[in-house]
């Protein structure tokens, strides 16, 4: 873990707020969060910047304002940060308050030397640069929002979270390909994971769930999002995941394939004449559920197969089978589990799929509870009956507390 530096010691015991910050490719999702209760104070996203329709909405959750929104465009992250900056002000929870300690930055691709939120200097930012060849869709972005931040802000600390990081306790056997060892090495080609805020949050939640400590517990979380992965947690360490070099790799997602023989990409551009990029666009933008059905939102796919859609019935088939392979694998690697938890958009909300996930696998002490499965809730909850060998969970993640809470817990002598 990198301490914190002489730029925070100007963080006082008043100075509870953090604001979380994740910047995507032509997005910027923020959340300001007050760490003395966990409370949101405002959360927003600007959306489509660099078009002429960006899109800012802002919702601030004290003092009874309301909601607002603004269209027109913004130019690109500096832009974004700053119109965030404004709206921020304009409730009275501006950057330049003696309450906020700390700028959390959500980072995707931290290789093997991130392995801890870490205050960034222009050393870490030299590294996160260096990634990029690995993360080309996403470190640049994480970049952009980071030194327009420290811009706006020079004399605050600004943490790096990455998603990365959760994952590096993989053993070797685990993390390494089958290939060539020097070739490997040579281009920081091994499985990384992805999703590591939400890993961890909800492994932890899920153990608090059954009154255990993180270290008694072994959990395999299922983050099933539009994009999705899975995790074997072993004592609070992640021990296997599903995502690899990159986030293509693993279970069948909205619109990425997952696991491929690899040997398909070399026949589509012997045999179908692609190129590399047209290759990539297919297994990330055009694959999944997209490709084989054409919609990759579970709700709709589930409406179709109420309607008898042929296509919609097997694109769900796939989905399944994948996931039942990943949940039977991780039983494997982990040798007992306690509970199985379901989270992200998918995974909270689609009670077919967690229905049908854990159909069959009675044998191995999995169990959904049909009246427990349909209850809609916030909240952390079992589906599982009480007889059940192993618990299935529902447990909705909370990436951005996550961020706040390592971040504040780096930056103040007390922590969280």
């Amino acid at each position: 873990m990198t301490t914190p530096t002489e730029s925070t010691t100007a963080v006082t015991a008043n100075a509870t707020w953090v604001l979380v910050l994740n910047s995507g490719s032509s997005s910027v999702k923020y959340q300001l969060l007050d760490m003395r209760d966990s409370s949101r104070l405002a959360v927003g996203l600007v959306e489509r910047i660099g078009e002429e329709t960006s899109r800012l909405v802002h919702t601030p959750l004290t003092g009874g304002a309301e909601k607002r929104e603004r269209t027109g465009p913004i130019a690109d992250h500096g832009a974004a940060l700053k119109a965030v900056a404004d709206e921020l002000t304009h409730d009275g929870l501006g950057l330049d308050s003696p309450e906020l300690a700390a700028i959390g930055h959500r980072v995707v691709h931290g290789g093997l030397r991130f392995t801890e939120p870490t205050v960034i200097t222009e050393e870490v930012l030299a590294e996160v640069e260096r990634l990029v060849p690995v993360a080309p869709l996403h470190n640049p972005a994480n970049i952009a929002g980071i030194r327009t931040a420290r811009a706006l802000r020079p004399d605050l600390p600004q943490v790096a979270v990455f998603d990365t990081a959760f994952h590096t306790t993989m053993p070797e056997s685990a993390a390494r390909y089958a290939i060539d060892v020097e070739t490997a090495d040579a281009h920081r080609i091994r499985r990384y994971g992805f999703h590591g805020t939400s890993h961890a949050y909800v492994s932890r939640r899920t153990a608090a769930l059954l009154g255990k400590e993180p270290s008694e517990v072994n959990v395999i979380v299922l983050h099933l999002g539009n994009g999705a992965s899975a995790s074997a947690v072993a004592g609070g360490r992640c021990v296997e995941t599903s995502m690899g070099l990159t986030p293509l790799e693993g279970l069948v997602m909205g619109t990425r394939s997952g696991d491929i023989d690899p040997a398909v990409t070399f026949h589509l551009k012997r045999v179908a004449g692609m190129s590399a990029d047209e290759i990539d666009e297919l297994l990330n933008k055009k694959s999944g559920l997209m490709g084989l059905c054409g919609d990759n939102d579970m709700r709709e796919i589930r409406r179709r197969i109420d309607e008898g859609d042929e296509r919609a019935r097997l694109a769900f088939d796939i989905y399944i089978h994948r996931l039942k392979k990943y949940i039977g694998a991780y039983y494997a690697v982990l040798g007992r589990v306690d509970a199985i938890a379901f989270t992200a958009g998918v995974g909270e909300n689609a009670t077919p799929v967690r229905e049908a996930a854990v159909a069959g696998l009675e044998e191995l002490g999995l169990v959904v509870d049909a009246d427990l499965n349909a209850v809609r809730s916030d909240e952390p909850r079992l589906i599982s009956p009480d007889y059940a060998r192993v618990a299935v969970a529902v447990v909705p993640t909370d990436e951005e507390l996550e961020i706040a809470q390592q971040t504040f817990a780096l930056v103040t002598p007390e922590g969280v």
